[in-house]
């Protein structure tokens, strides 16, 4: 890994534009405290208040990518960020487009033999009582291109799946409706070519939305997880395989669904995952006995060259 003086001037890139704002903010403070605590030259970079070129002018040699979500984890920051040539952090152009968009990465797991649950792509003339009857309820509708589940709905009846659409509409154009697989869930992290321990997820409720997320302070999380050793190494085995067929790099995130049999149903990728100091990548990462600070240096040493 490259030493903090090898870096340069270094932008932590948060907020940014998406529904994902304020997250966008935690993680890169958090980002940022951590590589000044290091040595690291660094400094916040708002892509909505400034323009990507004043990362040249103001004399940026590397960017840590700290935005969730559309124009960040999308594959435009990174595509400005290459026209820049500026190193920046986590995965490609293509990948992050890839993984942003749920519908197009579950259609490669498929073609590779990744398990992911069943799903039909929802507009204004489906038969939403048909797709009900095909996924059966519960059912999950989602916006394709969103995170955070940000406009998710867990529907139960038939009736539901129109309205649990329109929502869902409200922010993507792109809806999908996915079966609802009853498990445990979990998420693996990715740290360059290895998949850390993996983290399980307790939520009140029965679904990990927004609020379980950001919200609640009765989400629990177990690392290490209580799956068995030989299927958590397995598992661990198949998320770095499902973050590399969609072509991600540095690191990222992938969750899945345990179901009461002990299939994993991979759900989708994360290439900007939160960076909070009580987010998942770095609650896996300290389990593997990576503090917050050594991970920060470990992504930024990983840093996209175009």
């Amino acid at each position: 890994m490259a030493g903090s003086h090898d870096f340069g001037k270094v932008a932590v890139l948060l907020g940014g534009r998406s529904a994902e704002r304020e997250i966008s903010l935690e993680s890169g403070k958090a980002v940022l405290d951590a590589l000044r605590r290091c040595g690291v030259d660094a400094h916040p970079f708002d892509p909505s208040e400034q323009h990507m070129d004043a990362l040249l002018q103001q004399g940026y040699a590397r960017a840590h990518i700290a935005l969730h979500g559309r124009y960040g984890e999308d594959g435009t920051v990174q595509g400005a960020l290459e026209l820049l040539g500026i190193p920046y952090t986590g995965s490609g152009v293509l990948a992050s487009a890839l993984a942003m968009d749920k519908w197009r990465t579950k259609l490669l797991w498929q073609s590779a033999g990744i398990n992911t649950p069943g799903h039909i792509l929802l507009n204004e003339q489906s038969d939403f009582d048909a797709v009900a009857k095909e996924l059966g309820l519960p059912l999950i509708v989602k916006p394709s291109r969103e995170g955070s589940t940000i406009g998710l709905s867990k529907v139960r009846e038939a009736g539901e799946v129109a309205a649990a659409w329109r929502l869902a509409a409200r922010h993507d154009a792109m809806v999908l409706a996915e079966q609802f697989i009853e498990g445990t869930e979990l998420t693996a992290s990715i740290l360059g070519d290895v998949a850390l321990p993996l983290v399980r997820i307790q939520v009140e409720g029965d679904l990990y939305d927004y609020e379980a997320k950001y919200l609640s302070d009765k989400t629990q999380y177990f690392c290490p997880s209580g799956v068995s050793e030989e299927q958590e190494c397995l598992i661990r085995k198949q998320a770095l395989q499902a973050h590399r067929l969609l072509g991600c790099e540095g690191w990222g995130r992938v969750d899945l669904i345990l179901d009461k049999s002990g299939t994993p149903y991979f759900l989708e990728a994360n290439t900007s995952p939160g960076m909070t100091t009580h987010s998942l990548v770095p609650m896996a990462a300290k389990a593997a006995g990576i503090s917050f600070e050594e991970l920060v240096l470990k992504i930024l040493g990983l840093a996209h060259v175009g």
